[in-house]
């Protein structure tokens, strides 16, 4: 998910019908330029190496997200399709039409990770490894993060794991129908792992700031960051 702003001017933006390195291809009816959806920049045109500011967002399922926000908006399909379309795409390990580009065995081609960029640095966490290891602690590019993961809704969450100047430890105190419950180490606060809302303790009402983070295919997570870590490798 990008901000739609560019210097000031709401942008308008549409799918161009192409593909870069197997990902969607948009483009902006102002000015024409073609922007990746994996990097938020413009590739081609008159804005090309223009960047979009990322937000954080949630991948999850219908369920979780109704609960959690039982006023929440919703876009829906004009004619809803009735057929699971990309199901033959997602059962095969093929890597997209295009092929891959850059050959890594690190992962399965169409494993799931979370991907990250931190201080301009990339990092994949995949699914397979969270779903063992629901909070990680660990610091990345000079970074000290938290992730946070809910295998039964496959939702994954990032965040800085610093508040006022301190640097917290956290671990998983329980699960709700809809997150898990972290506690940090150093007050025993409890947090919603997903937003990263302190619920109750010593820091409750304090907010995590999260890191804009994108679930994606290990095949295109790599091909557009080829000198990518992985968590666990």
């Amino acid at each position: 998910m990008y901000a739609r702003e560019i210097n000031g001017e709401l942008y308008e933006f549409g799918v161009s019908g192409k593909l870069f390195r197997n990902v969607l291809v948009m483009y902006d009816r102002q000015t024409k330029s073609l922007w990746s959806q994996l990097l938020g920049a413009a590739v081609d045109g008159p804005l090309k190496g223009t960047r979009l500011e990322m937000l954080a967002a949630s991948f999850t399922t219908w369920g979780v997200w109704r609960r959690e926000h039982p006023d929440g908006r919703v876009l829906k399909k004009l004619e809803p399709s009735r057929q699971a379309t990309y199901g033959g795409y997602w059962q095969s390990q093929d890597a997209g039409i295009l092929g891959e580009k850059y050959q890594d065995e690190r992962l399965k081609t169409k494993q799931f990770v979370l991907g990250v960029r931190v201080n301009g640095q990339p990092k994949a966490y995949p699914y397979l490894r969270l779903s063992q290891e629901a909070v990680v602690n660990e610091t990345f590019a000079e970074t000290p993060l938290v992730v946070v993961f809910d295998d039964r809704s496959a939702s994954g969450a990032i965040f800085r794991r610093e508040v006022a100047g301190k640097t917290l430890t956290f671990k998983l105190a329980e699960r709700t129908e809809t997150a898990p419950i972290i506690a940090d180490e150093e007050t025993g606060t409890k947090w919603h792992g997903l937003s990263g809302v302190a619920l109750e303790g010593q820091l409750a009402g304090q907010r995590l700031t999260a890191i804009p983070a994108t679930p994606s295919f290990w095949f295109g997570w790599k091909d557009h960051f080829p000198n990518t870590a992985v968590y666990g490798e």
